[in-house]
């Protein structure tokens, strides 16, 4: 289990970390999650002592990362895609890992194999596109077979296939009982394979749910009903004092309604129902809902259009830097 004791961390003025305590459990996929700019890379170098704390301390299993006698047998991690020599192949990667750490030569064609790479083994990491980069990155990350894994954004810029197999390889390292972290701004993957999530914003901690209990407290849940008979429908909810909302589409919305009450109110009137669904929000509504007030790096106006007329001046609802430059570039471009 890897624990994290008030962790904090500044650069000069800047506040990068804030007091962050957390646990990372075994046995469960945990998602890392936060705005750009939150604080998680510099919380997962800190876990694998590539930056010093300003206060607080990790401790993996009750040690620091220091004092673990053979941390790759210990903790595997993928935190820079591409971190390999250009003119290396990635046999030869793998293999001064592997022998810098006491790792069997064997260990190396296992994870090749593993990860998909054994046909370009012996070609050049340089000229390896970003995903099978992210694929000899999750190699090295497993050469010492080790109880923990991190890795962060491990499926960018894997295909719809890489990605599927990330997630599983992630969930069956959870299965055998191994601490899983994992780092990804996809939402939508996130969701398919996070047991429980840390939140953070600022370098604040927000969060420390279960995925389920996470979206329930964070978002709004809806029933949907569609019927060919509204004005009945909505008799008989007046009666039970469910007030629902047309929606655009022209079926109705009730905001934290039980579907099971609906329904019943809706046969006992003898109402024709053609939809009754529960509506869940998604992972990124809860997220968004939750980290609105911790977004450090918001867009401003809109940018500028593509296509149509050409602008003769700066849409008025940018700001005056970007006045500033319209008036810069339309300056060079008549000199």
């Amino acid at each position: 289990m890897i624990e994290l004791h008030e962790l904090t961390k500044r650069y000069g003025d800047k506040l990068a970390v804030d007091r962050l305590s957390f646990a990372i459990p075994p046995g469960v996929v945990t998602g890392f999650l936060g705005p750009n700019g939150a604080g998680k890379s510099t919380t997962m170098r800190m876990i694998l002592d590539l930056d010093r704390p300003t206060s607080g301390r990790v401790t993996i299993d009750g040690k620091h990362y220091a004092q673990l006698r053979e941390p790759v047998k210990y903790i595997g991690a993928l935190l820079e895609a591409k971190a390999a020599h250009p003119g290396r192949s990635a046999y030869h990667h793998l293999l001064w890992l592997a022998q810098s750490n006491r790792i069997p030569a064997r260990r190396v064609d296992e994870v090749l194999t593993l990860v998909g790479l054994q046909e370009v083994a012996r070609k050049r990491s340089g000229g390896f596109s970003l995903g099978m980069g992210q694929r000899l990155g999750i190699a090295a990350a497993l050469l010492g077979d080790p109880r923990i894994v991190m890795f962060d954004e491990p499926v960018n810029g894997l295909d719809p296939e890489g990605i599927l197999w990330v997630r599983n390889l992630m969930k069956g390292l959870a299965a055998e009982g191994r601490t899983v972290f994992v780092s990804s701004h996809l939402m939508s993957e996130m969701a398919l394979t996070a047991d429980h999530l840390v939140v953070i914003g600022r370098g604040k901690l927000l969060a420390d749910l279960p995925m389920t209990e996470f979206i329930d407290r964070n978002s709004r849940s809806t029933v949907r009903v569609r019927t060919p008979a509204p004005e009945a429908l909505l008799d008989a909810l007046a009666r039970a004092d469910v007030v629902p909302r047309r929606a655009d589409d022209g079926a109705f919305e009730v905001d934290g309604g039980d579907a099971a009450q609906i329904g019943e109110l809706a046969s006992a009137a003898g109402v024709t129902l053609h939809e009754l669904s529960p509506q869940r929000a998604s992972l990124e509504e809860a997220f968004m809902r939750m980290t609105a007030e911790s977004v450090e790096y918001q867009a401003g106006a809109e940018p500028p259009p593509y296509g149509g007329e050409p602008l003769t001046g700066p849409p008025p609802a940018w700001g005056a830097d970007w006045q500033e430059r319209w008036g810069t570039k339309q300056k060079k471009r008549e000199s």
